[in-house]
C-alpha cells in the first residue's frame, strides 16, 4: 500500500470514534503539555535570575570582612571589623584585574525631608560605584572625587526614598536631614527593583564614602568592598590578586587563614540556576510520567482496536495484503494518534506557560529545539507502543481471523 493510502486508510479508522480517539490521546497532550510548560518556565526563570543576578554589578566582586572570635565563641562572617580605606587604596594602586573599586561604608538611619521621614540605608560609596553596581542617574548628577575630598554633604535617592519622602514632587535640591545632618539631593537613581534575593534595590540612598564614613560612622569601620573585574573570564584571576594583595595589606603569614571573604556573582548565578534547573528536572521528570502512560494507553487502545476489526484483517490478508502492510497500517495509527496528542499538548502546554507566567509575573522562554524534540519524541511513543498491536495483526491466520466473531 501506498504511505497516502495508508495515512487516509488511518485517519478514517481514527475518526470512526472521537471520543475514544480523544481519550487515547489524553495522556499525551498532558504529558507533552506539562513538560512544554516546565521547560519554558524553567528556563524563563533562570533568564530572570540571570538578569537580576547582572543587576547587581558587572562582573563583581565583593569582599568582606572575616569572622571575629572571642573566648572561642565565633561570631562569623562579617563580624570581625578588619576592612578599612587604606585596603580600598591598596588595590586601587596595586590590582591589575579590576576596573573599578570602592568601599561600601553603609549606615541605617531616619531621613527626615520636611514633614516626611523614612528609615532606610545610607551607603557611603566612592564615585565609580556606580558603574561598578550598574546603577543610573535618571535625574540630577553623581559626585565625583572633589566631593569624596571635601567630604561634600550630597546624596544620591532610590525611586523608593523618593517615592516616601517626595510623593508627586522634585526632591533635586531638596534638603534631607540623615542623623541630624543635613543633606543636599542632587541626583535620583534609575529604578533597578528587587535583587535576586528579595532585597529592594531602590531603597537606598548614595552618598560620598568619605561623608558616611567620618560624618555619620565611626571614621574606620569599612562594611564591605565592592570591585569590577575587567572582564567574566578575569574574574578567577582578579579573585587571587585581590585575596593576594590584602593578605598583604593585613600581614597574613603565608600559613595563615584569609581575615575576609571574597565572593563573586558568578558564584550566586550558579547556585541560583542549579536551584532551578534541579526543579524543572524533577518536574519534566514527573511530566514524563505523563507520557509513558499516554503510551501505554494507546498500546491497549490499539490491542482493542485490533480485536474489534480481526474480520477486516482476514479479509484484507484473504485478498492479497502482505503481513507488512497490516504491520505499516496500525503502526501509521498509532504514529498519528501519537502525533496528533503531541501537537494539541505542545498548544496546550504553550497556553498555560504563557497564562502562569503572566499570572505569576514570571518570563517564558520557547526554545524550539525543545518542540522538535516533543513531537519526534511523541511520533516514537507512538511507534514503540503501537508496535506490538501492530504485529499481533499481521501475525494473524487469515482463515481464523474470517473465522473470527
Amino acid at each position: 500500500m501506498k504511505w497516502s493510502k495508508l495515512i487516509h486508510v488511518a485517519v478514517q479508522s481514527i475518526a470512526r470514534n472521537k471520543m475514544r480517539t480523544l481519550l487515547t490521546m489524553l495522556g499525551i497532550i498532558i504529558g507533552v503539555g506539562s513538560v512544554i510548560t516546565m521547560v519554558a518556565l524553567g528556563e524563563g526563570s533562570s533568564r530572570d535570575i540571570e538578569r537580576q543576578v547582572a543587576s547587581l554589578g558587572t562582573n563583581l566582586v565583593m569582599v568582606r570582612a572575616g569572622s571575629s572570635q572571642v573566648g572561642g565563641a565565633r561570631g562569623g562572617a562579617g563580624s570581625l571589623i578588619n576592612l578599612s580605606m587604606s585596603d580600598v587604596q591598596s588595590l586601587r594602586s596595586g590590582a591589575t584585574q579590576l576596573q573599578g573599586v570602592s568601599p561600601e561604608i553603609r549606615v541605617t538611619a531616619q531621613i527626615i525631608a520636611g514633614a516626611q521621614n523614612w528609615n532606610t540605608s545610607v551607603t557611603g560609596v566612592a564615585p565609580e560605584y556606580l558603574s561598578i553596581r550598574n546603577y543610573q542617574v535618571k535625574s540630577g548628577y553623581s559626585f565625583g572625587e572633589r566631593e569624596v575630598r571635601t567630604r561634600a554633604k550630597v546624596a544620591l535617592l532610590g525611586e523608593t526614598v523618593v517615592r516616601e519622602l517626595f510623593p508627586g514632587e522634585d526632591p533635586i535640591g531638596a534638603a534631607i536631614r540623615i542623623r541630624n545632618v543635613p543633606f543636599r539631593v542632587i541626583g535620583v537613581l534609575a529604578p533597578k527593583g528587587q535583587s535576586a534575593f528579595g532585597t529592594d534595590q531602590d531603597d537606598i540612598i548614595l552618598a560620598p564614602s568619605t561623608t558616611v564614613l567620618y560624618r555619620l560612622g565611626d571614621g574606620k569601620t569599612v562594611r564591605a568592598i565592592v570591585a569590577s573585574a575587567s572582564s567574566s573570564e578575569q574574574m578567577a584571576d582578579a579573585k587571587e590578586e585581590i585575596g593576594t594583595i590584602l593578605r598583604e595589606a593585613h600581614r597574613i603569614p603565608a600559613d595563615g587563614a584569609d581575615d575576609f571573604h571574597i565572593n563573586d556573582q558568578s558564584e550566586i548565578n550558579q547556585m541560583a540556576t542549579r536551584i532551578t534547573g534541579t526543579l524543572t528536572l524533577l518536574l519534566s521528570a514527573i511530566a514524563a510520567v505523563s507520557l509513558l502512560v499516554g503510551g501505554i494507553g494507546i498500546m491497549n487502545i490499539m490491542l482493542v482496536s485490533v480485536t474489534e476489526r480481526t474480520r477486516e484483517i482476514g479479509i484484507r490478508l484473504a485478498i492479497g495484503a502482505r503481513p507488512v502492510d497490516i504491520l505499516a497500517q496500525f503502526l501509521v495509527e498509532a504514529a498519528i494518534l501519537s502525533l496528533l496528542g503531541g501537537i494539541i499538548g505542545i498548544a496546550a502546554g504553550l497556553g498555560s506557560a504563557w497564562g502562569i507566567g503572566s499570572l505569576l509575573g514570571i518570563s517564558v522562554v520557547v526554545n524550539p529545539i525543545v518542540i522538535i524534540v516533543a513531537v519526534l519524541f511523541t511520533g516514537a511513543v507512538g511507534i514503540f507502543f503501537g508496535f506490538y498491536p501492530a504485529r499481533k495483526a499481521a501475525n494473524l491466520n487469515p482463515i481464523d481471523a474470517l473465522r473470527y466473531e
